[in-house]
């Protein structure tokens, strides 16, 4: 198959949608947990959560169109200023799913997919229960992306739980021990399997792949 941008653009919206969203492969289902500031709890699922840095420690996620269509996580985000970021295990992949279902406000994700809020260390937003890597964010920055009227949410890292067993001494986390799923597109799901380890790219020890 090959698609000129003509073709993409008069393709069928349905296909175009399917194709356009798992071009970029497997991505990290995560749960983004918030809360406004009379209480009411909001859970939804993004396969869009990058690193932007490390010193300070930072993350992005993508966030849609905020004008018709109401954006709990949003409104909450900017409300209280924090959010949760909680990786999806493998157990709970249909119930996370149906978190993307658009829902009245005052109808919790959490109770009608039944997923359990938990509480860590006084932050204010919920965590997922089930999961078992889990972060706490400040909201730091929106930069709206003009092109198609998406914003990019930026947050630093307030918090970090992870089960002790899943942490190497070096600080790599296997994803594997986690029962991470992965996403591709808008709704198919994956496991995902260690394969191998490689050390940082230096130029003087690339080896000899015979070209």
């Amino acid at each position: 198959m090959q698609l000129t941008k003509k073709d993409i653009r008069s393709m069928e919206h349905k296909k175009r949608l399917n194709i356009i969203n798992s071009i970029t492969g497997i991505k990290p289902a995560n749960l983004i947990g918030s809360i406004s500031n009379d209480g009411q709890t909001n859970v939804a699922i993004f396969s869009s959560v990058v690193h932007l840095g490390s010193q300070p420690a930072l993350l992005g996620f993508i966030i849609r169109p905020t004008g018709k269509v109401p954006r709990h996580t949003y409104e909450n985000l900017k409300e209280t200023g924090c959010y949760t970021i909680n990786q999806v295990p493998i157990s709970i992949i249909k119930n996370a799913h149906y978190t993307s279902a658009k829902l009245e406000r005052e109808v919790s994700e959490f109770q009608r997919m039944n997923l359990k809020e938990e509480y860590l260390s006084n932050f204010k937003a919920p965590f997922l229960k089930e999961s078992r890597l889990k972060i706490g964010m400040k909201f730091e920055q929106e930069i709206p992306i003009a092109i198609n009227g998406t914003m990019l949410i930026i947050g630093t890292i307030e918090l970090l739980q992870i089960d002790d067993e899943a942490v190497n001494e070096k600080g790599y986390i296997d994803l594997q021990k986690l029962d991470t799923a992965g996403i591709s597109g808008l709704n198919s799901y994956y496991s995902l399997n260690f394969l191998e380890s490689f050390p940082y790219a230096r130029e003087n020890e690339i080896p000899d792949f015979g070209a």
